[in-house]
């Protein structure tokens, strides 16, 4: 049966005890927290040194998940993703009938208007003609894939191998909900990126259990495979209250749960770009830890400068992390890519918007092959914009008119929702956090025409 994440309303559930597991239950249970010393579990054999696949320098991941399947969102080709997303998971790999340990990959054609195999290759192709990355998630709620010897191990790289080889992915994604055998997998994954080389994208996506205490399979397994490991986006939701790295219990759907749970794994030994913030893309995509597109991005300030914090704030920034990711693409269409647009000018991905049109050039603008927007620079800020009808460039602000009350948009100030600027001689209304992104008329834009003024 094919591996769903979801159930009957489309939201994401634990497959194991997580909001059973409270933090009060972390706390009066003894369980060693994440953050102390812990030594990953010994792999069966030495593996050769690499370098973990990462984002080009200033450059961060917006990770996504794509249903290949209908679970009530909405069904999409890959060619409708918005350049914003940077990074694509294929949600999910198939157990290979009697080849354990082995995986496979069945486009679920049927359920999603008839989207062809072909069609699927190709529309990997043109993503990646683009800079942007596309790997193949492994588990899910119901996928339980399971390395637990020599044998699977082998077999999980050799299939893995060959369906990036079939598919054109660009690695994996270890989403395994129903416990995971560290020393196993990490020799699965090294044997991968032995095969694959050094461009090899390895995400992996956890739920917050997982590093509540050192002696957990996901902590164990991030610890051995850390120089190869692409970036960890934990699941920050359908959790209850965890412990932070201060031992400090936080409530889901709060900007410090998503700051001090991201603390565990920048204190266990990543770099900031190996970690990632893993949310929902609207209430409905899970069920609980839901918050406001505003709180993730102010996350990712509080991490990165001090700044946006809630109660904890971490003893020094660690300056750029890895990026977001979140659950799912389908469901951000579902919203009109709200989170694509706020989140990829925040991380320099892009500003959301269409897919990939069929020259290959992207509705939303493409990303260069560092897999940054080439209409932004590393920053986030634009570099460019549409011109004016007397050949200024809206690059900058151009000023406004004697009619506009409003003050001229500003490419250094941030703008939150609801702040208004003036622009070539139009109002224009922040619907949520940018900077940058000059106002221009667009149906998934962060800005919204008033009117001329």
């Amino acid at each position: 049966m094919r591996p769903l994440r979801h159930s009957a309303d489309g939201t994401r559930r634990p497959a194991r005890l997580l909001a059973a597991l409270t933090a009060a239950t972390v706390a009066l249970g003894g369980l060693a927290l994440a953050g102390t010393s812990a030594q990953a579990a010994p792999l069966p054999a030495a593996q050769p040194a690499t370098v973990a696949a990462a984002a080009a320098p200033g450059h961060q991941w917006l990770t996504g998940y794509w249903h290949n399947f209908n679970n009530g969102s909405v069904v999409m080709p890959l060619s409708d993703i918005p350049a914003a997303y940077n990074l694509v998971a294929v949600a999910f790999a198939d157990n290979l009938t009697g080849t354990p340990g082995g995986i496979t990959f069945n486009l679920s054609s049927a359920e999603l208007n008839g989207y062809t195999v072909p069609q699927f290759k190709a529309d990997i192709a043109a993503i990646r003609a683009q800079g942007r990355k596309v790997i193949l998630s492994v588990g899910g709620e119901k996928g339980n894939v399971i390395v637990s010897n020599a044998t699977e191990a082998k077999n999980f790289a050799d299939t893995a191998y060959g369906l990036m080889q079939e598919y054109g992915f660009d690695g994996v994604d270890i989403d395994l909900e129903h416990g995971i055998n560290a020393t196993y997998m990490s020799s699965a994954l090294h044997q991968l990126s032995a095969k694959a080389g050094p461009n090899l994208i390895i995400a992996m996506a956890p739920q917050t259990i997982d590093y509540q205490a050192t002696s957990m399979g996901y902590y164990q397994l991030t610890l051995a495979i850390k120089d190869i490991l692409t970036i960890v986006n934990t699941q920050y939701y359908n959790s209850g209250a965890m412990m932070g790295c201060n031992q400090q219990v936080y409530s889901q759907g709060s900007i410090d749960f998503l700051t001090s749970l991201s603390c565990i794994q920048l204190e266990m030994g990543l770099r900031p770009d190996q970690v990632g913030i893993g949310v929902p893309a609207v209430q409905a995509a899970a069920g609980g830890g839901y918050q406001p597109i505003a709180n993730v991005i102010k996350a990712v300030d509080c991490l990165e400068t001090g700044t946006g914090c809630g109660t904890f704030k971490p003893a020094t920034p660690y300056g750029k992390i890895g990026g977001v990711m979140t659950w799912s693409i389908n469901w951000d269409k579902k919203n009109n890519y709200a989170l694509a647009a706020a989140v990829g000018t925040r991380l320099g991905t892009g500003s959301g918007g269409g897919g990939t049109d069929p020259t290959g050039g992207s509705t939303g603008g493409t990303t260069d092959p560092a897999g940054g927007s080439t209409g932004g620079d590393p920053t986030g800020g634009s570099t460019g914009g549409s011109t004016d009808p007397t050949g200024g460039t809206t690059g900058g602000s151009t000023g406004s008119s004697g009619t506009c009350s409003a003050a001229a948009w500003d490419a250094s100030s941030i703008y939150t929702g609801g702040n208004t600027v003036a622009h070539n001689g139009h109002t224009w209304q922040a619907k949520w956090w940018t900077r940058g992104d000059a106002p221009a008329p667009s149906d998934w834009g962060v800005w919204k025409d008033l009117g001329a003024c």
